[in-house]
């Protein structure tokens, strides 16, 4: 797990597989890796979420900040239900509580990250980054990065490539920044934000609503870090 800072020598040019979302954190993730010089190969997920316009801003993320290529995977893990961005019959909060909220997606990072690690495999690459954050986050358990230290373990256990030596590193390089750090390392690289799309519940133009956690980070991010914010809202 690496921090924002952590020194980039002999990473370009190597082939890494980037979590893209389309939101805000994945694509400063994304944009952190391409500065790194890494080749790469960003992957999204259709899991059965409310909203297909967050791939729609997965597209657009990729396309401008450029990669070795996009897969977008089905991977129906929203069958299960049990959340608020899959199960449409339980309302989006619309305030902070206390406790894991029911907008978590169970076992969704752990899935995602697994996926990303037999890509990874199969490309030959040892790095994989995840836009997980463990400071300004809505309280999910597989944002810590005890999970991120966990399952780093886990891949150069479970793979043929680090048993043969060729070990896998999990980045995580926002995990410990504000959002409006996020903000600001994001707009040091030139990304444009107004190009991603975080409310947990956007019309079908990729409004924001405004209300919903995500929403609310992201608009205080964005007055903390004294920049501009771009979402358009509903």
């Amino acid at each position: 797990m690496t921090s924002p800072d952590a020194e980039s020598a002999g990473l370009a040019g190597t082939a890494a597989v980037v979590l893209v979302s389309g939101g805000l954190d994945s694509a400063t993730t994304l944009a952190i890796a391409r500065e790194r010089g890494h080749e790469c190969h960003a992957l999204s997920f259709h899991y059965g979420q409310r909203h297909a316009v967050e791939l729609d801003a997965a597209r657009r993320v990729v396309q401008s900040l450029g990669a070795a290529e996009h897969r977008v995977l089905a991977m129906p893990i929203g069958e299960f239900g049990h959340s608020a961005l899959t199960d449409l019959s339980i309302a989006v909060p619309e305030s902070s509580g206390t406790g894991v909220p029911v907008t978590y997606v169970p076992a969704r990072n752990t899935v995602f990250l697994a996926c990303a690690l037999g890509f990874a495999e199969v490309l030959g690459a040892q790095h994989i980054y995840i836009g997980v954050n463990a400071v300004d986050y809505s309280g999910y358990p597989d944002c810590r990065p005890a999970f991120i230290r966990a399952f780093e373990y886990l891949a150069n256990l479970a793979t043929r490539a680090a048993v043969e030596g060729k070990a896998m590193t999990i980045h995580a390089p926002l995990i410990e920044l504000s959002k409006a750090g996020i903000i600001r390392r994001g707009a040091a690289l030139g990304l444009d934000y107004g190009m991603t799309v975080s409310c947990y519940q956007p019309d079908g133009e990729g409004r924001a609503c405004g209300l919903c956690d995500s929403c609310r980070l992201r608009r205080d991010g964005f007055r903390e870090a004294g920049i501009a914010d771009p979402t358009r809202y509903r």
